[in-house]
């Protein structure tokens, strides 16, 4: 019988794309499953086909960048099933792609908002609730290669990426001792609707001016290539998949694109090289035999 069996996953932006390919894979491990999503109508499609799929399945709508709509969906996650064990931080949106002084402060906030205040209210609200049966679990965190890798004219969408990565290593120390075991998720592109993520960007994040090259009608070189490359991605139902595979192995980092590798290998390779000029500096020759200092 798979260790997943009979648990409870709590998956935000659960209704498509890797969220959907998450509930699936973990559903066919015999978890329940429970689904939120800012999307109703693709959230009553998804439900209807994990229902379909035999797997047990709670919907909730849901806006993640908001902390009473995470507890009230970790309450009725407990209610239906009576312990969560998984939590998926998966929601999230591309934001404006666009140089930087096309952006605009309200498209900050709304990336910042719903990937990275989305994972933090997910975790604040679902791992006491982990904590609580004290049977351990698991903490998924959806990042993306550009939390590895600056990506240019994606300052907002790179920056909080890079700070789920950043979570992601702190939680697993942190929680560790709880038998919750963190991964983060770090893909490539894969075929999803990330970058028409502003068909559910409320009005209080529009833009008072927009920049004449994206005017009505009009995309700009950057969103073309975009356009392209997703829909050249990865399948979803691949990553879910992966996931399975990975937390099975206790992974940190989870990655789908194992051709980036040399990608990642070259800006390590930098901050190493970055590393040697600081050990040959005569300002920092005292530091270099110093103790590390420990924060665990």
């Amino acid at each position: 019988m798979s260790k997943f069996a009979g648990k409870t996953a709590v998956i935000s932006g659960g209704a498509e794309g890797i969220g959907f390919s998450i509930a699936q894979a973990v559903g066919k491990q015999g978890m329940n499953v429970v689904i939120g999503d800012i999307d109703v109508e693709q959230l009553k499609k998804a439900s209807a086909a994990l229902e379909a799929q035999g797997i047990d399945v709670l919907a909730v709508q849901m806006d993640v960048s908001k902390q009473e709509q995470w507890q009230a969906v970790a309450e009725q996650a407990v209610a239906r099933f009576g312990k969560v064990h998984m939590l998926v931080n998966n929601a999230g949106v591309a934001g404006t792609p666009g140089a930087i002084e096309q952006t605009d402060d309200k498209d900050w906030r709304w990336v910042l908002n719903v990937n990275l205040m989305g994972v933090i209210y997910g975790t604040e609200a679902i791992v006491p609730r982990i904590k609580a049966h004290g049977e351990g679990g698991w903490v998924i965190n959806v990042a993306s290669m550009a939390g590895m890798m600056g990506v240019p004219f994606a300052g907002s969408y790179t920056a909080t990426k890079v700070a789920v990565v950043g979570m992601s290593e702190s939680w697993h120390a942190e929680l560790a001792p709880h038998n919750i075991q963190v991964s983060v998720l770090c893909p490539a592109f894969v075929k999803t609707r990330i970058n028409l993520s502003h068909r559910n960007k409320h009005a209080e994040y529009e833009m008072e001016s927009k920049p004449e090259s994206k005017g009505a009608g009009n995309t700009s070189p950057f969103e073309d290539h975009l356009q392209k490359v997703v829909e050249a991605g990865l399948a979803p139902e691949i990553v879910g998949e992966r996931v399975i595979e990975a937390i099975s192995a206790g992974e940190l980092y989870i990655f789908t694109h194992p051709n980036y590798r040399k990608v990642v290998q070259a800006r390590y390779k930098a901050i190493d090289e970055a590393f040697e000029r600081s050990a040959s500096s005569p300002l920092l020759q005292h530091v270099l035999d110093e103790e590390v200092a420990s924060f665990s």
